[in-house]
């Protein structure tokens, strides 16, 4: 096992809902379905590096520009031979570091979506007209829409998140001064500029990606210090649903693999309208596309550091809008991350994202429902996990302070049991000692392991009799962690990526200031 450097994560003893049987037959259906029909590429030197690696070329009938590429299995296996078993992602701060090991179940949790909106809280006072005109405070909320400001915000915050290991922008920039030619500098530099985790995105304008990386260079410390610290990574979602490679997003995945930075394959086929509802035929599906797409990494890039990004989804069947509260979307993630381990790559999976608009009871259950199950089963990292309200069309902050004390108490309840040998003997010796005492009670050897942190605390934000007060303690945690010094770029450090990175706004590195 490799020595772990930077975040300890949580390592877990992974649940396995399928049995080797049912991975085998998983599999196997995948590879079918790579020869037949195979995948619809529209890339034209995607389509050539397919040919060129094996696979066979059938133009459909209903298509002048696309091929069918049908990828024989050994094609797969050469590819996965290739693709590392281990990815670090870096950190501006060292200490910061994910390792992702296929072979080790370390999971870590972040942030994600990019919504549209943030949930701005506010607490008014009201007067009860019952019980003698008494005031009563409640949170109210409000949606505004995603800013560079609010982006700004959010990573301040997740700075302080003690759970949160690595920032996936949670809010969409729709500034005025905002354009697509600019708007990737300016996500980068918002997120790096307030936190020293790692930070992933994906690339809105492939022609702005060597001004990114050029950005990411100089936080770094150069071109080498980047890749020996990939304090960067980015994620493409090269698979269509159902089973194509589109010409815009194969596009970013061939260019973002040759600069040698990690990056997510991601997949989110919509079980009943892009996907089969069926479990079987979800992950089949998500599957196959993967794997076909990381073929064409290690075509395009021997060696290629790729993650194995699975984001199955269930459709509401009302709206057809993505649903993370149902059960299946829990059973589809576990059984994906159980399949990337099986091909040692390591493993992007989705938790914690609710269907509910505002911060609640709805909210906590279905997000503590899937951060339990999906995190049993041990993937690497577990994104949307933090403040991601209304079908991850909102960023709620105080919804990511409660998640962030939620998610502790996952790993506090997922950590390795303290039934060893030794641990036992001391218990016996315990027990024998109070049993003879007079008062025959534990309370003094409670209190030592209290203060030792071996027991967990009580919720921070219960609120007694009233409900709302978790939410008005939530709020007033929010506003404390905002208020702490921000771990801004240094200020000679601003001025050069302004300076040399087309596109930066200048009014962002006066942040801090």
């Amino acid at each position: 096992m490799q020595q772990l450097q930077g975040r300890a994560g949580i390592l877990i003893e992974p649940y396995l809902r399928l049995n080797e049987d049912q991975v085998k037959s998983i599999h196997e259906a995948g590879m079918d379905l790579l020869q037949d029909p195979g995948l619809l590429v529209w890339h034209e030197e995607a389509i050539e590096l397919f040919a060129q690696g094996g696979a066979r070329l059938k133009r459909p009938a209903s298509e002048k520009k696309a091929w069918q590429v049908q990828i024989p299995e050994k094609m797969v296996w050469d590819a996965l031979s290739r693709a590392p078993s281990t990815v670090k992602l870096g950190a501006r701060n060292p200490n910061n570091t994910l390792i992702l090991d296929a072979k080790v179940p370390r999971v870590y949790f972040g942030s994600g979506s990019e919504s549209n909106f943030w949930l701005e809280a506010k607490i008014d006072t009201y007067v009860r007209k019952e019980d003698g005109g008494g005031e009563k405070q409640f949170a109210t909320f409000k949606k505004k829409r995603g800013s560079v400001a609010y982006l700004c915000r959010a990573a301040r915050l997740a700075e302080q998140l003690e759970h949160l290991d690595f920032f996936i922008r949670p809010v969409n920039i729709q500034d005025a001064d905002i354009t697509e030619e600019n708007k990737d500098v300016n996500k980068f530099f918002a997120c790096l500029n307030n936190i020293t985790k790692h930070v992933m995105a994906g690339l809105t304008d492939l022609g702005q990606l060597n001004n990114v990386l050029r950005l990411a260079e100089i936080i770094a410390g150069g071109e080498a210090a980047l890749r020996e610290n990939p304090l960067i990574s980015f994620i493409a979602c090269v698979p269509k649903s159902p089973l194509e490679l589109g010409e815009d997003a194969t596009a970013k995945m061939l260019a973002i693999v040759r600069t040698g930075l990690p990056l997510v394959i991601s997949s989110s086929p919509q079980g009943g309208s892009t996907a089969p509802v069926e479990e079987a035929g979800m992950v089949v599906q998500i599957n196959a596309e993967i794997l076909g797409a990381v073929v064409l990494s290690q075509l395009a890039q021997p060696g290629a550091p790729v993650i194995y990004g699975s984001v199955p989804v269930r459709a509401r069947m009302d709206n057809l809008h993505d649903m993370y509260g149902a059960p299946e979307f829990n059973q589809y993630n576990v059984d994906c991350v159980q399949m990337a381990r099986f091909y040692g790559l390591p493993c992007y999976s989705t938790a914690g994202v609710a269907d509910a608009k505002v911060p609640g009871i709805q909210a906590s259950v279905e997000k503590m429902f899937s951060h339990l199950f999906v995190t049993t089963s041990g993937p690497h990292l577990v994104h949307y996990a933090f403040g991601l309200l209304e079908e991850t069309q909102t960023f709620s902050p105080e919804q990511a302070v409660l998640d962030n004390h939620q998610i502790g108490m996952v790993k506090f309840a997922l950590r390795e049991p303290a039934v060893k040998p030794d641990d036992i003997k001391k218990s016996l010796a315990v027990i024998r000692e109070v049993m003879e005492s007079s008062l025959r009670l534990y309370a003094r050897y409670t209190r030592r392991k209290l203060h030792q942190g071996e027991i967990y605390i009580k919720y921070p934000f219960e609120g007694g009799e009233d409900r709302e007060e978790t939410l008005i303690n939530a709020h007033a945690a929010v506003q404390e962690l905002l208020d702490r010094p921000a771990a801004y770029l240094p200020r000679a450090i601003r001025d050069r990526i302004v300076q040399e990175v087309p596109g930066v706004l200048s009014r962002l590195s006066r942040e801090g200031d």
